[in-house]
């Protein structure tokens, strides 16, 4: 009987995404037998501050990454939006999911059906905030940090007035109820890759485990995506975000810029082949960073 063991953070959302791959797998591999085993990372100790303010998306990762090497783990399932643009070729991201809801939405107090402006909205991207002072002009927006759970009971302590919170991750822990209002892609452009979880390994692991459960249109959107974000990081401060939607062989790719005020937001879109979905977002990073003179 073949044993994998998968390397999660603690939390009850990431566990549950552990537990998707794990039956997904098990179900493709009979006989497989799979563990989760859990570890505190960096990002969920510290909480007073944003992400940003204290090192971003990798302190979601490295510890699981560690074990990772040390062989205590021999796959990782992260949210592939708190996945760095830059990864250990040692450990390389092996497989994704098939992409759930990539929206963005907005949670009100348990009971409640309006918006109290005299209150904060919970968010802790700026990505989200600065999209949602487009739409609520009023408002006013406050970091709220910890897990879903914890950032729900906060809201309904009367913390805040409203959160903004990933569909997805409200959707795998059995909380859409809670949803008042989806935005559309429109609205609020989603982080790369939000929605799709990742698979990481040391580079010698079996991918014909996969098979079946990888999925290749997210995996193209990904790559369009990450390599998007990848190029404007390079030279920038401003948060950025990009979108990919497939369509067969082809896919369009909507990219968003932040100048370095901190507050005028540029869109922008390519389209192109899928198997070029790489190029494609490097492309339009180029086009944006040329007509808005990103350094």
């Amino acid at each position: 009987m073949t044993k994998l063991t998968i390397g999660s953070r603690e939390s009850r959302l990431a566990v549950i995404q552990a537990e998707i791959v794990r039956e997904g797998l098990e179900r493709l591999n009979p006989g497989l037998e799979i563990e989760i085993k859990t570890y505190k990372t960096t990002g969920d100790v510290i909480l007073d501050r944003r992400l940003d303010q204290v090192g971003g998306k990798g302190l979601f990762t490295k510890e699981l990454e560690a074990a990772l090497l040390r062989g205590e783990a021999d796959l990782l399932v992260h949210s592939l939006k708190d996945v760095p643009m830059q990864v250990d070729e040692r450990i390389p991201l092996v497989g994704v999911s098939a992409r759930e809801d990539e929206r963005d939405t907005f949670v009100l107090p348990e009971g409640k059906d309006e918006f109290d402006p005299s209150l904060p909205v919970g968010c802790s991207s700026l990505r989200r905030a600065l999209q949602l002072k487009k739409l609520y002009p009023e408002c006013r927006v406050d970091s709220v940090r910890g897990n879903v759970l914890t950032r729900l009971k906060k809201l309904d302590d009367g913390q805040y007035g409203a959160l903004c919170l990933a569909a997805a991750g409200l959707s795998r822990l059995g909380l859409s109820g809670r949803v008042s209002r989806y935005f559309t892609v429109e609205e609020m452009l989603p982080a790369a890759c939000q929605g799709i979880l990742a698979l990481q390994a040391r580079a010698d692991f079996d991918r014909g485990l996969l098979a079946g459960f990888h999925d290749e249109a997210a995996w193209a959107a990904a790559t369009a995506e990450r390599a998007f974000v990848r190029a404007l990081d390079g030279g920038c401060s401003s948060p950025v975000a990009a979108h990919a939607v497939t369509d067969g062989e082809d896919m369009e790719l909507t990219g968003l810029y932040v100048e370095q005020d901190g507050e005028t937001m540029h869109f922008d879109r390519a389209k192109g082949p899928c198997a070029k979905a790489g190029e494609l977002g490097n492309s339009l990073a180029d086009k944006m960073r040329e007509r808005w003179s990103c350094r």
